[in-house]
């Protein structure tokens, strides 16, 4: 039986890369959780009939054309644009960030649909951030707690799960310390061992154990201060990265790396 010449999905556009002068190569976290590549035909034209129709971090209904390489985006119709995402620079950087460590943990061909639910949740967790911080200088703590969330219940739900409740080298149930080399927390004794240990006091460990377990909803509601929440987010990257074995530059553009 011939295939289907058109299918629906919706998607989240995780990246857009130009193709040719008017063309987008998009990247996309679909609801079966399986990664695509599309190409959207003249949507670089101001003009053109999918121009805005394919916005970064936007959440879209597409039809899709099946093309002999990457499928070919026939309709969009947007359904959750992630307004508050996309109107301050904050937002921007965060969404990017949460959404090059989705491209890193989803794969095409490897459906799981929690891996769409859970980043949809994120952006809108983000706007939800971003209000509650308001107007400062900087990424404000509960936006930088919930880029850190996503991290690692990502990667936990793929397999790369933090030691948070004792020392992964001797059992202490009491660790100061956190390494994303050694796979999480640790004791002070252990960590004069491990290179690129940090120091995260009587609750850093905790806190990563919350990130994981907790919803965004209860996050945001949870009191958290400046230093805290750039300690989070320092970790959540560095145990992707290490994780993941991946450079992730918009995690780094976050961070002023």
């Amino acid at each position: 039986m011939a295939r289907a010449r058109t299918y629906p999905v919706e998607a989240v556009v995780l990246q857009r890369t130009r193709m040719g002068e008017s063309d987008l190569a998009l990247t996309l976290l679909c609801d079966d959780g399986q990664q695509r590549r599309a190409v959207a035909k003249g949507a670089r034209k101001p003009q053109g009939r999918l121009a805005g129709r394919v916005q970064l971090f936007s959440e879209t209904r597409f039809l899709m054309a099946r093309g002999r390489s990457l499928d070919v985006v026939a309709e969009a119709t947007l359904k959750d644009p992630h307004t508050a995402v996309t109107a301050s620079p904050d937002g921007v950087e965060a969404a990017s960030a949460v959404c090059e460590v989705a491209r890193h943990t989803s794969f095409e061909d490897a459906g799981d649909p929690f891996l769409y639910a859970l980043l949809r949740r994120t952006l809108r967790a983000v706007g939800e951030a971003l209000e509650a911080d308001g107007p400062r200088d900087g990424l404000g703590p509960r936006t930088g707690l919930v880029v850190a969330a996503y991290t690692f219940k990502v990667t936990s739900h793929q397999g790369w799960r933090p030691a948070t409740e004792a020392c992964v080298e001797c059992g202490d149930p009491s660790p100061t310390w956190f390494s994303a080399a050694a796979g999480g927390a640790l004791c002070e004794s252990c960590a004069r061992g491990v290179a690129g240990a940090a120091f995260g006091g009587s609750t850093g460990a905790a806190w990563v154990g919350s990130l994981v377990g907790l919803t965004f909803d209860e996050l945001l509601r949870a009191p958290v201060d400046r230093a805290t929440s750039d300690w989070l987010l320092e970790q959540a990257h560095l145990w992707a990265a290490t994780q993941l074995d991946a450079r992730l530059r918009a995690f780094e553009f976050l961070l002023g790396l």
